[in-house]
């Protein structure tokens, strides 16, 4: 038997082989922009680098349910009538999914007009045809392309008009949280000292990682202890202090093999010292891994969209 035809990751979303093929199982579905009628969300895609395939999908809720007046009508200096903007990075492991699938284009029109926000979802490239660090190239371009808007940059007009870029958020679920997050601290290359497993996470999840992490990432050295996949290890944890935000919102699922990961890091930055943010912990009830995109009526996933509104509006537990 060819040992380039050994699966070494199956899941339920892609398989990955070890010549470093990739079978994806979902996520290549795509749905265009438009008009949703359902939520009154208006999307359209701007594209930022034609040549790296790099583009944003826009949605911006009907401005008169939120009370910022008509989307067609001419640019508004008002500032206080803007909308909150969040930039939204999708998950699939690194290699699947794209800001144009269904499952996507439904959880951001629902948000988008549950929260009144004006929701920048990035299309970073995949790997392994473009491993990492090209996925955090491309997220970090997008962010600040979405923040050059009102500083005479080349952002769109939905931005400049509509946008209040001094209320930026960054958002993302699975492997668009740790994108989020690296985004947010401008990660390097650094390498880190070998840690320990994350307290409480499985042997066979901490092995799931390693393998997904080595394929989507083939230059990292030290496992799932390189920095940019863990913030935690000994010489990235100080790094937490400069977190530039100044609410953090760790959301998680209580069937997720990835809870001990997302609570470590909310105990981490709860914990650091130096940083004068405000961090919070929404934990959703017998539920698994990004359960509400694929299950967006039930009552947890509901009550996840509510508590997001309510953190973008500047609502505390």
């Amino acid at each position: 038997m060819d040992p380039s035809s050994d699966i070494i990751l199956d899941t339920p979303y892609f398989r990955i082989y070890s010549d470093r093929r990739i079978d994806r199982l979902m996520g290549t579905e795509t749905v265009p922009a438009g008009f949703d009628p359902t939520t009154g969300v208006t999307s359209k895609d701007v594209v930022i680098d034609s040549d790296a395939g790099l583009y944003v999908r826009l949605y911006l809720p009907d401005m008169a349910a939120t009370g910022t007046g008509s989307r067609r009508s001419p640019p508004n200096d008002d500032d206080d009538k803007k909308l909150p903007v969040l930039v939204y990075f999708h998950g699939g492991g690194f290699v699947t999914q794209s800001a144009a699938s269904p499952v996507y284009q439904r959880f951001l029109n629902a948000l988008a007009a549950k929260a009144g926000l004006l929701i920048v979802s990035v299309n970073y490239r995949l790997a392994p045809e473009h491993p990492l660090p090209a996925g955090y190239e491309d997220s970090f371009r997008a962010f600040t392309w979405t923040t050059s808007a009102g500083n005479g940059g080349d952002g769109d007009p939905w931005l400049s008009r509509h946008g209040d870029l001094r209320r930026v958020f960054l958002a993302g679920d699975s492997a668009g949280g740790n994108i989020d997050h690296n985004v947010a601290m401008m990660a390097d290359d650094a390498a880190a000292d070998r840690g320990e497993p994350v307290d409480g996470e499985a042997p066979a999840s901490r092995a799931r990682m390693e393998k997904l992490w080595g394929f989507v990432c083939p230059d990292a050295t030290d496992g799932v202890d390189d920095p940019r996949v863990n913030p935690l290890v000994a010489a990235a944890a100080p790094s937490l202090r400069d977190l530039p935000c100044e609410r953090v919102l760790v959301c998680a699922a209580e069937l997720d093999s990835l809870l001990p990961r997302d609570r470590a890091y909310y105990e981490a930055i709860k914990a650091t010292r130096g940083w004068r943010g405000r961090v919070e912990w929404f934990e959703s009830q017998g539920q698994d891994h990004v359960f509400f995109l694929f299950k967006p009526v039930c009552g947890e996933a509901v009550a996840l969209m509510d508590r997001l509104a309510a953190f973008f509006a500047g609502k505390t537990e």
